[in-house]
């Protein structure tokens, strides 16, 4: 490629000189060269030359081989001819016009070069951003999945995203007692006829207390993993699990005739999956007598999603609990089934059982008189099998998100990159023939679509407008070439000029002076960072803080580059101007006459050369043309513009002088070669510069896509953090995000861990009173907010009307109490101030007991939350029935473990008696009243928090346990124990006095 170019351009040459040689010894016809210009042209434009260096040697050596041919004229050549025609003075400007097109083709090659691989770059970049994105969002809509149903997904997706645009991801602040939103997002659907199924872990509470934190996230991710697994062959919804219990709908997502079929089958496949795991536990470690107890129920059910954070998906209805029911009454390795679901099953296939005692006897199922039923069946074949923690979340892994770093990957993406590299358009212009086929190169018909035709102007204004105003950063090295140029042009006009003009010579300072000021300010900052680069404690003076702004505003100018554009193509023409008006042409037509009739030597200096005027205009042509940073249409008037004033002046002006100067072709007219040339220079200046900007703006284009695709692959991957934040504690998302990267099961143990389980009472299973229950949970989120953010408590789920909250669950714990940051209105903070400054008197030497203190202050302001929001629904006519909520919260603390179990469905998890305890604590509590067992009490007390003695309470695994309520005032504040006299122990509070007024 690199010889075929050299070789092309050297006989080009050479045919050219040797023309010009024969026609002269033998024909006695002077010529003027033709293609010296259009050589350098195709050189520095046109050849495959990758190397600048190698282009600028080429040029250089085509450029000398010219100076050697006219110099040759002037050793071997006295005669006149010879004088006229190739001259001293002539030659001289042949070797600064020479130079000029030179310095322009270097110019247009840097930057030609700059923008082909800032081009490649950002290709390259776009290519990589794309398949991030790509990734990205396939990682979104499968973690997404794994927590909402694709129903609901959506506009949760699309609400999270809108938010992240408006930079908007906090949530709004909560002020107690101020206005508040009359309605909250909620996603719920009504589902008629599906199946539910509740499955238990029968002595779930031995096996969390006997296994270390190690063995016991092992083997409950194992046996999870098995029962997503299990439900996504049997495509059953898994809903959510706490603890012990796993619920799941068959025939939710999508309608299923079959779905009491499928549940039932995934009910046996779990017990089949259970007793594999608990023959492995006994192999292991020691016998452990676990198994499951499921209950499952045909019916309808409402499905969606309440609260603002935490999002999480819930079913509610009245067959929703007649599925808890029965699997709280039925019997270890069988499925509890309703005469309903029954209905619906092939009986031959399962082993039928009549139902337990304990059914007969239930209160709510006693509701809904009903047969119940325990069936058995054969494990169908792959339902039951083990789970490896290698392929547990390959699905949810959002750490490849980021470069690939595998072979067969970075195959891929080499593959990729030379396809789209291939499809890089390259700014010709294409003219189809009617008989040729279509082209299929869609991204450069794309390109071509996107930008004009003859000016490559963006078609859209907006896109147009924001690309010509971009920061000029090249502006020095235009100034440098327009500088060269002028120098150039100074001197073809000084040695046309051959008379003593004072006019002129102050003309030629003044425009090389103002030449050399721009020159001088364009370049006085980089020579000052040449000078004192490395020492960062320079400091400048006025006259360089002034230069430096100067610069900086011309280079963000977009009119004063253009006012400067249009000054250096004047300057330009005043020089031009200069020939012209220094020309007697009627002294040249007499003098030309008489040397003809006479045979006089002709008097040179009469008028200028037409040659050396042709080569100016050609030098100012691409100089308009090359100059960077300028719109490309204002390019093409001044060209235009400059062609047609030339055109006028040989044709019409100057007619006499350029017919009688020497022609490029034998039989050719001179005027007409004149023009030819200046022509076709008009022609190759407006294809190069058209590629130019082609380049520039597809470059440009790709830039705001580029960053367009960045800003969409950031929205993605925060949208996937917040939806991690939704499963996850906020600590735990780096942690498990890194133990998924090495294919690790992420767990933590925690000392001191204060649990609570809030539960709304009086709440009717229909869709006003889920309303209700959006806006409170609501409310609690945003309550939640500040004490998640300030007070480490975090939101572990909302099942039914329980909301489940634990503070502790961060190491980090003691410094963030210690912050102290305004949260928002006066109510709230003054409500809060008396609890954070007990929480302060007892925080030093603490071994995190503040959890405790933590917790019951959180728990207390749900209880005012509550107060509020019964207030506000007890003044409306249509919501007064709805007022009548209340609230029943239990609260333990101790130590707990933690863990993210699940297999495409991440779940976390905490286990210890503390859990268990609190939610006993709820269950057996009492309305209005926060119920703690008897280590929470001692805590509470320290922090001077009187607790009262309730009695011994029974407990389910415990027996009976001394339990305490939180003293609390009628004004929903806590009673301190020095006042503990004046306060006699309460068993039920009034809504009658509002705590805020």
């Amino acid at each position: 490629m690199i010889t075929t170019s050299i070789l092309s351009a050297y006989i080009v040459v050479f045919s050219d000189i040797a023309l010009n040689i024969y026609h002269y010894y033998n024909t006695q016809w002077p010529l003027n060269t033709s293609y010296d210009v259009f050589v350098l042209c195709m050189i520095y434009m046109f050849l495959p030359i990758p190397s600048i260096t190698g282009a600028a040697l080429l040029a250089t050596s085509v450029s000398l081989l010219y100076v050697i041919y006219f110099v040759h004229f002037l050793v071997l050549d006295r005669s006149d001819l010879a004088k006229y025609i190739h001259g001293f003075d002539v030659i001289s400007v042949d070797i600064f016009h020479l130079l000029g097109f030179n310095m322009m083709g270097i110019f247009f090659r840097i930057v030609n070069e700059t923008v082909v691989r800032a081009s490649f770059l950002d290709r390259h970049q776009f290519i990589k951003e794309e398949t991030w994105l790509r990734q990205a969002l396939r990682q979104e809509s499968m973690l997404l999945d794994s927590i909402l149903p694709p129903q609901i997904a959506k506009p949760i997706q699309n609400t999270i995203k809108e938010k992240i645009m408006r930079s908007d991801i906090e949530f709004d602040r909560f002020y107690l007692g101020g206005p508040r939103r009359t309605e909250a997002f909620m996603a719920i659907q009504i589902h008629p006829d599906v199946s539910i199924l509740y499955a238990d872990v029968v002595n779930y509470t031995h096996l969390t207390t006997t296994l270390k934190v190690e063995k016991l996230v092992k083997v409950l991710h194992d046996l999870y993993g098995r029962f997503d697994m299990a439900a996504s062959t049997f495509e059953v919804q898994r809903i959510k699990f706490l603890g012990d219990c796993y619920y799941c709908v068959a025939g939710l997502t999508t309608g299923d005739p079959d779905h009491a079929r499928k549940a039932v089958a995934l009910g046996i496949s779990m017990i089949a999956n259970i007793q594999e795991v608990r023959s492995l536990i006994r192999r292991a470690e020691r016998a452990l007598d676990i198994d499951m107890r499921i209950g499952v129920h045909s019916g309808s059910l409402l499905a969606g999603v309440i609260g603002q954070a935490k999002l999480q998906f819930d079913i509610w209805g009245a067959d929703v609990e007649i599925a808890n029911r029965l699997e709280a009454t039925g019997k270890p390795g069988f499925v509890h089934v309703s005469g309903r679901t029954l209905t619906n099953l092939n009986l031959a296939d399962y082993t039928i059982h009549p139902g337990t005692e304990e059914a007969q006897m239930d209160p709510v199922l006693q509701k809904h008189p009903m047969s119940t039923f325990l069936l058995s069946a054969v494990v169908s074949r792959g339902s039951a099998r083990p789970l490896k923690v290698e392929t547990s979340f390959v699905e949810v892994d959002i750490t490849k998100l980021g470069p690939a770093q595998d072979p067969a990957s970075v195959a891929s993406m080499f593959d990729e990159l030379r396809e789209e590299f291939s499809k890089m358009p390259v700014g010709g212009l294409k003219f189809r023939s009617p008989c040729c086929g279509r082209n299929t190169n869609s991204s450069d018909e794309k390109s071509q679509q996107d930008v004009g035709m003859f000016c490559a102007a963006f078609k859209d204004s907006s896109l147009e407008w924001s690309y010509l105003h971009q920061p000029d950063f090249i502006f020095k090295s235009s100034m440098l070439l327009a500088w060269g140029i002028g120098g150039c042009l100074i001197f073809i006009q000084i040695a046309c000029t051959k008379l003593v003009c004072v006019e002129c010579i102050v003309l030629d300072m003044i425009a090389f002076s103002f030449l050399t000021i721009l020159l001088f300010i364009a370049w006085y900052k980089k020579l000052c960072w040449w000078q004192y680069g490395h020492n960062n404690l320079k400091l400048y003076s006025k006259f360089s803080c002034i230069v430096f702004s100067l610069l900086e505003k011309i280079q963000h100018s977009f009119l004063l580059r253009i006012t400067i554009y249009m000054m250096l193509i004047m300057c330009y023409y005043i020089m031009i101007s200069l020939i012209l008006a220094n020309c007697d042409q009627n002294q040249y037509e007499l003098d030309l006459i008489e040397s003809k009739l006479f045979h006089y030597e002709e008097n040179e200096g009469s008028c200028f050369h037409p040659w050396a005027f042709t080569n100016m205009v050609a030098l100012i042509l691409g100089m308009s043309y090359t100059f960077a940073r300028i719109p490309f249409a204002l390019k093409t008037v001044i060209g235009c513009c400059e062609a047609v004033a030339y055109l006028l002046i040989v044709i019409f002006q100057y007619v006499f002088l350029f017919q009688h100067s020497a022609t490029t072709t034998p039989y050719l007219r001179a005027e007409i070669a004149h023009c030819a040339r200046v022509c076709m220079m008009l022609v190759i200046m407006y294809a190069k510069e058209r590629q130019a900007e082609f380049n520039t703006k597809m470059n440009y284009k790709l830039n705001v896509d580029l960053r367009n695709k960045q800003k969409a692959a950031d929205v993605t991957n925060q949208s996937i953090i917040i939806l991690l934040h939704n499963i996850l504690p906020s600590h735990v998302v780096e942690l498990y995000l890194n133990s998924v990267a090495k294919h690790e099961l992420y767990y933590e143990n925690y000392q001191m861990v204060s649990v609570m389980f809030a539960m709304l009472i009086n709440f009717q299973m229909d869709l006003p009173s889920l309303r209700v229950l959006n806006d409170i949970i609501t409310e609690f989120d945003k309550l939640l907010t500040a004490y998640r953010e300030y007070y480490v408590v975090e939101k572990i789920k909302v099942v039914g009307c329980t909301y489940m909250a634990a503070c502790g669950l961060d190491v980090n714990l003691a410094s963030k109490i210690k912050r102290s940051v305004s949260i928002g209105g006066e109510s709230f903070q003054s409500k809060m101030s008396e609890d954070r400054s007990l929480l302060e008197s007892f925080r030093e030497g603490s071994n995190h007991d503040e959890v405790a203190f933590i917790m019951t202050s959180f728990a207390l302001d749900l209880m005012r939350v509550l107060s509020v929001c019964n207030k506000a629904y007890s003044g409306r006519p249509f919501d007064r029935s709805l007022s009548t909520w209340e609230i029943c919260i239990g609260i333990s603390t101790g130590e707990i473990m933690a863990g993210v179990v699940g297999a495409s469905q991440p779940h976390y998890v905490i286990w210890g008696n503390p859990v268990n305890m609190a939610s006993r604590m709820e269950s057996t509590g009492l309305s209005g009243h926060i119920q703690v067992t008897e280590e929470s009490a001692e805590i509470l007390e320290e922090f001077g928090v009187q607790c009262n003695y309730r009695g011994l309470t029974l407990v389910k695994g415990r027996g009976e346990i001394p339990t305490y309520f939180v003293g609390i005032d009628n004004d929903l504040k806590f009673i301190s124990r020095k006042d503990s006299r004046n306060f006699p122990r309460r068993f039920s509070y009034s809504h009658d006095k509002d705590p805020y007024g």
